[in-house]
């Protein structure tokens, strides 16, 4: 069965791609998915709030700090389509997706600060993991924005310890 589509927008939304210091990525495993879901923090923006205030209140709410310093934001807003079978399950079937604008921060806390126990847990579990691991992580149908992340924030990824 397909979904009509028409009618349907795309959900406003930030994400953040966490970096610690040796330039891996944060990542958790959905709570409410069978499989091996793993993503990283993101959520919708809510009325009045800016992307960049909601990135932050994102963050502390999944992950239960925002101990983090933005240190780039990609250009576009990407687009995802949910699967059929997401659509009326999600957001009450008001939108065929989300439109995100994403983050990249760094993280400026030590690994005890974060609690994925929060007020209303998403994750049952979460690592730090090399970009590179990225496309491997993600639920297929959000592939394509986390390719478009690795391209964009790539460069970031290199470590911030001092060397000297």
């Amino acid at each position: 069965m397909t979904i009509d589509l028409k009618g349907l927008v795309y959900r406003p939304c930030v994400g953040i791609m966490l970096l610690n210091a040796r330039g891996e990525v944060f990542v958790a495993r959905r709570i409410d998915s069978s499989g091996e879901a793993w993503q990283m923090p993101q959520g919708g923006i809510e009325d009045g709030e800016t992307p960049t205030v909601a990135a932050m209140r994102e963050l502390e709410e999944e992950i239960g700090t925002n101990n983090g310093e933005i240190i780039a934001e990609h250009a576009e807003w990407i687009p995802y389509d949910l699967p059929d079978h997401l659509i009326k399950r999600l957001w009450r079937g008001q939108f065929r997706g989300q439109t995100q604008k994403w983050f990249a921060m760094r993280f400026l806390g030590a690994d005890g600060e974060i609690n994925i126990n929060t007020a209303e847990p998403e994750f049952d579990a979460w690592r730090w993991a090399p970009m590179a691991e990225l496309l491997d992580l993600v639920v297929p149908f959000k592939r394509h924005v986390y390719a478009d992340l690795i391209d964009a924030f790539g460069h970031l990824a290199e470590t911030q310890d001092s060397g000297g």
